[in-house]
């Protein structure tokens, strides 16, 4: 339920804040982004939770096992998702293509492949942002409790929500500054007919975050 939550949220806001150049009259973006949206969330939700239930199906409770299942697996699981539905969120973008523009912000044409590169950059941005949030604090919880720095099981949570928030705090900057809002693509990359359309040597286009 809790991964259905989080991967409801992060769609959410992954369709609000995509690339708007296909518009709503123009095409039914928002249904079929919708649907998308719901089939990714249960997806990634499930996989998630995938692992956990595999271990308490086949009894699984060695420490090694624990250690892999519930401290590391999670975080590329939940990085790798958040990629994937944002990947499936905003496949109209590379399907109908984006707007792409010249350095005086004149429109030139519709993309296929900066819309494609524009998700991509996206995806990764988010992978990296979530996976390491939630890698390194379980990774660095797993030895202060080898080490016994908190004594008790509610020193310990509020340990692991303390590293969550430090983390996060610094990887979100890091993950909106991998790759720039207004990125570029260089002209040769576009579609023939763009390219007929216009002289210049880079183009621009809205990332979306």
């Amino acid at each position: 339920f809790l991964q259905f939550v989080f991967h409801t949220y992060t769609t959410g806001f992954t369709l609000l804040n995509g690339n708007g150049t296909v518009k709503v009259e123009e095409y039914p973006l928002q249904q079929k982004q919708i649907f998308y949206g719901l089939g990714a969330i249960s997806y990634a939700a499930c996989i998630g939770a995938l692992p956990l239930l595999f271990m308490n199906r086949y009894t699984l409770k060695s420490s090694v096992t624990q250690l892999v299942v519930k401290k590391l697996l999670p975080a590329p699981l939940l990085g790798l998702m958040s990629a994937f539905t944002v990947a499936v969120v905003r496949s109209p973008e590379f399907e109908n293509g984006i707007e792409v523009m010249d350095r005086n912000g004149k429109v030139v044409g519709v993309s296929q492949k900066a819309g494609e590169k524009a998700v991509k950059e996206t995806a990764l941005s988010r992978a990296v942002l979530f996976g390491t949030t939630f890698f390194l604090p379980a990774l660095l919880t797993y030895f202060v409790e080898r080490a016994k720095f908190a004594k008790t099981p509610r020193a310990l949570a509020s340990v692991r929500m303390f590293m969550i928030t430090s983390v996060l705090a610094g990887m979100l900057p890091v993950s909106l500054s991998m790759f720039p809002q207004c990125g570029e693509i260089k002209r040769t990359d576009l579609e023939p007919e763009i390219l007929s359309s216009t002289e210049e040597t880079e183009l621009f286009y809205n990332r979306g975050i």
